[in-house]
């Protein structure tokens, strides 16, 4: 009897579960299939640049541009998602970078019922494009990611026209802050590293990949005829007189004639449908630095 018992109670816990899972999916279904959870900040731009931005319910943290994603409700960060935040908007579609996760949380959700597409998030301009395409494909906007990509890449080309000789292009040093004293440079293999590339320039720094704290003796021997940072950067570390006091910094060319280029996060290292954009007015920012040689 009592095995008898426990068989009944197991049994009347899956059909538990089971109504539960098929009353989300039932809510799921009776919602529009336009209901988008975006994960990424440069997915979720691509999706206002594609005119898509009615189906959005829901974005990440990384989401800050245009001003009003940054004012849809917050499903986490990229990196660390709950299936139950993202099942809440009770979204048809679910747009994430590749290596966003959990990837338990992700798997979650897909049993539910809900699609869930991971996007290319390289920082290349192949996975720009990729990415501009699949959205364009999810979202129903195929015509205008051809569009977007064709404006892509002739900003590309202009910044390329327009960089110069190679051997004559500015050495650029990247250096990540978020204040405190916190200062990072950027090596090979960066989001950094490649939009440097893009812009015509060359990077300070090739002998290793990835970020390195700043050293005086690193800068001085980097000799930057640019220092380049993002905007927020720039004002966490109190501005271009702050900035300068790091060490070694005010001792490089790129310091002595206070050569320092802002742009913003999304912007400048999103890769994002903007990257031509970006590409293009940052080769044009480091050759207008003064004192550079215009090419």
């Amino acid at each position: 009897m009592a095995g008898a018992r426990c068989r009944a109670t197991g049994q009347g816990e899956r059909v538990k579960t089971l109504v539960v899972l098929l009353a989300v999916a039932f809510a799921l279904e009776s919602h529009a299939s336009d209901r988008v959870v975006s994960a990424g900040g440069a997915i979720t731009e691509t999706i206002y640049a594609l005119g898509a931005q009615d189906a959005l319910v829901a974005v990440d943290t990384s989401s800050i541009y245009p001003e009003q994603a940054a004012a849809l409700p917050k499903v986490g960060y990229s990196r660390a998602l709950s299936a139950e935040g993202i099942l809440s908007m009770k979204p048809s579609l679910v747009l994430v970078n590749a290596d966003s996760g959990p990837t338990e949380a992700l798997s979650q959700v897909e049993k539910i019922g809900v699609k869930v597409v991971r996007l290319p998030n390289e920082h290349t301009v192949e996975a720009a494009e990729n990415r501009i395409r699949a959205v364009g494909s999810e979202v129903g906007k195929t015509e205008e990611a051809d569009k977007l990509i064709s404006v892509l890449r002739e900003d590309l080309k202009v910044a390329s026209e327009s960089a110069g000789k190679p051997e004559t292009a500015p050495k650029v040093l990247f250096i990540y802050t978020r204040g405190g004293g916190l200062m990072n440079v950027s090596g090979k293999n960066t989001a950094a590293d490649a939009m440097i590339a893009l812009a015509g320039a060359r990077n300070a720094v090739t002998d290793y990949e990835g970020y390195k704290p700043l050293t005086a003796e690193a800068a001085v021997a980097a000799a930057p005829d640019v220092i380049l940072v993002t905007s927020k950067g720039l004002e966490s570390a109190g501005g271009v007189d702050e900035l300068l006091k790091q060490p070694g910094l005010a001792l490089t060319p790129a310091g002595k004639a206070r050569r320092v280029v802002a742009l913003d996060d999304l912007y400048l290292l999103g890769f994002g449908p903007r990257l031509g954009k970006a590409a293009l007015e940052l080769s044009q920012k480091l050759r207008a630095s003064p004192g550079l040689a215009q090419q």
